[in-house]
């Protein structure tokens, strides 16, 4: 018998709300979000009435339709957000791949190595981690300016991969740590040097914790607001501070619907990579739990 078959009626159908109550409310944001996108300003933010978001009364008079696509079409074509969506992706791939690259060899050099220095080193880079990210951008901004290579997306790419390599290599040295040193040694009593042991042996086991490494250094540059805002040109930027230029002319008319569908633009592809590689994620994060 289950255990859900052994506890009580009652509490199966307490325990069913909740979880019904609790993903209602923390999809309803989305949601209505992704309804409203579709909508005319008046509508989605009508103070007349509440149902105006629902039914779309004004929509239907100003488009001829319930729904408009009005929004993605203003964001997308006319304010060319592709552009950004470009940029995020150029930004997003490469803090990834670099942060693996350098996380990877120096949590490993890090949970392999006997020397006192390696902790303080952790420690280090901990307290790095630790400052605000506004704080540390600060400090870049003069010498980029007299290099002149503010504005440009290899600078963000290089401030971002410094700001979260503390990060990946704290996470990737907890991980490092809970694979035995045998595997190392055995694949190097086999004839493997030190670095193919750790290429051909020690990441294929692993590998769920790269990957929900890489997936927090993704979402650090895809999400990250304040280092690309200060740092790339109106040209040059990438998906959040996009969104935030659309707010910021809230007076002119649609801009704010442009900022909704740019919202929803952003959000769906998130969903999408979280759920192709849930499996991977929660391996990697229960991975560090178990030892040996």
């Amino acid at each position: 018998m289950s255990v859900a078959t052994r506890r009580p009626l009652q509490l199966n159908i307490v325990a069913t709300v909740f979880v019904v109550f609790w993903l209602f409310l923390a999809a309803f944001p989305f949601l209505w979000t992704v309804w409203g996108s579709f909508k005319v300003e008046s509508d989605f933010f009508s103070r007349e009435s509440f149902w105006n978001a629902i039914f779309g009364a004004r929509t239907q008079l100003e488009t001829g339709g319930q729904f408009t696509a009005d929004g993605y079409q203003g964001a997308w074509v006319t304010n060319e957000f592709w552009k950004s969506a470009t940029n995020t992706l150029i930004v997003t791939v490469s803090v990834t791949l670099i942060s693996l690259t350098l996380g990877t060899l120096g949590g490993y050099a890090l949970a392999r190595s006997g020397h006192r220095y390696a902790f303080w080193i952790l420690i280090a880079a901990l307290v790095f981690r630790a400052m605000p990210h506004i704080t540390l951008v600060s400090g870049y901004m003069l010498p980029f300016f007299e290099l002149n290579i503010w504005g440009h997306l290899p600078t963000a790419i290089i401030v971002l991969v410094a700001i979260n390599q503390p990060f990946t290599l704290w996470m990737l040295h907890s991980f490092f740590l809970s694979i035995p040193k045998d595997l190392d040694e055995s694949a190097m009593v086999d004839g493997c040097s030190r670095f193919e042991a750790f290429r051909r042996v020690v990441i294929p086991v692993m590998w769920p914790g790269v990957i929900t490494t890489g997936l927090f250094s993704f979402l650090l540059g895809y999400n990250d607001f304040a280092v690309t805002a200060m740092l790339l040109n109106q040209n040059n930027q990438t998906m959040i501070p996009k969104i935030s230029s659309f707010l910021g002319s809230i007076n002119d008319a649609g801009n704010v619907m442009y900022a909704v569908a740019a919202v929803v633009s952003a959000t769906v592809p998130l969903f999408i990579l979280v759920l192709f590689f849930q499996r991977q994620i929660v391996s990697g994060l229960t991975a560090g739990a178990v030892k040996g």
